[in-house]
């Protein structure tokens, strides 16, 4: 998407990641800094020093100093910014977190808070999201405002995708088969899946499960035995991470895309496997949950085992031709909400509401 725009990205990498010498546009490495949280002067100094060569200025995410820096960088200068939270206003990351909440509280009040109380609007993905924000931490309100985010599009459908997928996976051709994709962690809801597939698979032997992801928390470990018990640990395949051509591949001839997850404030997965035009099974705590259900490109459930089982049932019991128009509806809504040419011009225009308002003086 090209619209005439010169865009420049500070962060606090090191430089010397293998990503930075291809990075699309200019990219000012200032970190790294100190610890998780990042400190450093470098970038309060460089943003007081840049900051009005731009007509605006997006920050990304809260509870690191990259925003707080910035936020300290533009303080008194006649440059407007936006913010996205990128979901870390979500109320389920204080469940069972109390002490951490109370230290998060605090640092709302004193800072963090007052970045977003200043930015001319903070950007929410989706109205889900915005919904779960209020409310998290007393004091210091903001503009909301609610943006497309969009993931790229699927790239034209070729022969050579499946092949490569069932080459990664010899045991899946010719089945049909679930499909998770992403971290397999316990917020994702892996669990949940895999133990409804052990209650559905003897009335669907000709569906397999795919878990394909990074698994540190090591979930298939925990499984294992009980899979092997059931008769049905050759049904469930643990490829780990999937890429390219075998990504597509997956996402393209499965059954559905699955993710029971607890949280989740976009899911990228989601909106590339409606991209694709594979229907897709998701809890209503992933957070375009009701985009999915108005556009009817997949099954909405609860978060529990009885919610992922019975969305997976009604899925697999719905005719071939339903699935198929089901299909065709994912990938609608992707067109509707999710693409990168929505995102870039909800994002332009909130820019360019807010430096005409910075303009007229208010």
């Amino acid at each position: 998407m090209h619209t005439g725009h010169s865009v420049e990205v500070a962060s606090l990498d090191a430089g010397n990641e293998r990503f930075v010498a291809g990075y699309p546009v200019p990219l000012h490495c200032l970190g790294p800094g100190l610890g998780k949280y990042g400190f450093t002067a470098r970038l309060s100094r460089w943003v007081r020093a840049n900051a009005t060569r731009f007509d605006g200025v997006v920050l990304h995410g809260v509870w690191d100093f990259s925003s707080l820096g910035s936020w300290l960088g533009l303080r008194g200068l006649a440059v407007p910014y936006v913010i996205y939270t990128h979901g870390m206003l979500d109320p389920w990351f204080r469940k069972g977190r109390p002490v951490k909440h109370s230290l998060k509280q605090a640092y709302w009040l004193l800072a963090q808070g007052w970045v977003l109380a200043d930015a001319a609007s903070v950007l929410f993905t989706c109205e889900e999201e915005r919904r779960l924000a209020r409310g998290s931490f007393l004091g210091l309100g903001y503009t909301e405002r609610v943006v497309a985010f969009g993931s790229s599009d699927a790239p034209p459908e070729t022969a050579e995708q499946v092949a490569a997928f069932h080459r990664a996976i010899p045991n899946v051709a010719g089945r049909r088969y679930l499909l998770f994709l992403g971290r397999i962690h316990p917020k994702k809801g892996g669990d949940l899946l895999v133990k409804s597939f052990m209650v559905l698979a003897a009335a669907n032997p000709q569906i397999d499960l795919v878990m394909a992801g990074p698994d540190d928390m090591g979930l298939r470990q925990a499984v294992q035995h009980a899979l092997q018990v059931a008769g049905l640990d050759g049904r469930v395949h643990w490829p780990g991470m999937l890429a390219g051509d075998v990504k597509w591949g997956a996402l393209r001839g499965a059954l559905a895309f699955v993710l029971p997850s607890h949280q989740e404030n976009f899911g990228i997965a989601v909106a590339e496997a409606m991209a694709s035009g594979t229907p897709v099974v998701i809890s209503n705590k992933v957070n375009i949950w009701r985009e999915v259900v108005e556009g009817g490109g997949g099954v909405v459930a609860d978060d529990t085992l009885g919610g992922t089982l019975s969305a997976i049932s009604t899925l697999i019991a719905l005719p071939a031709e339903r699935r198929r128009d089901m299909g065709l509806a994912a990938r609608a809504t992707y067109e509707r909400h999710f693409t990168v040419e929505a995102a870039g011009r909800d994002l332009i225009e909130a820019l360019s509401e807010a430096v005409a308002t910075r303009a007229g003086g208010a």
